[in-house]
């Protein structure tokens, strides 16, 4: 019944489709397949990734890494104490250390009194 009049044209879809068919793809020029810098765990010095990944006092840790020094219970952000990059749970930090009222004796360090008697000593040869 009815009839187009003229020749048969190609739908603008099909016209879309054939005259793409040469053309490329352009990706973003800030995507990149490069592979990034893998971070490794201070504990147990594997690769973290980024679901599994804690930092503490610019330490990188595996959630399950990050455990207390002393009864390696494991720790989270709200709940530990670091003293020279070892970390504690915060009852054991107070056992350990507060308590004494002097950080360096729990690490067999010097103490700082110790520093200070030897610098008046030898300040006090040299004047006199």
């Amino acid at each position: 019944m009815f009839q187009a009049s003229g020749p048969a044209s190609p739908s603008p879809a099909l016209e879309a489709k054939s005259s793409s068919g040469g053309s490329t793809v352009q990706r973003s020029k800030s995507f990149s397949l490069k592979a990034q810098v893998k971070e490794m765990c201070t504990a147990c010095q594997k690769t973290v990734y980024p679901m599994e990944r804690l930092v503490a006092d610019k330490f990188v840790f595996h959630n399950a890494c990050f455990c207390c020094k002393h009864c390696h219970t494991k720790l989270s952000l709200g709940s530990y104490a670091a003293l020279h990059g070892e970390f504690y749970c915060k009852p054991h930090f107070q056992q350990l250390f507060k308590s004494k009222g002097n950080y360096d004796e729990g690490f067999g360090r010097k103490q700082h009194k110790e520093l200070w008697v030897h610098k008046e000593v030898e300040s006090g040869t040299k004047s006199a």
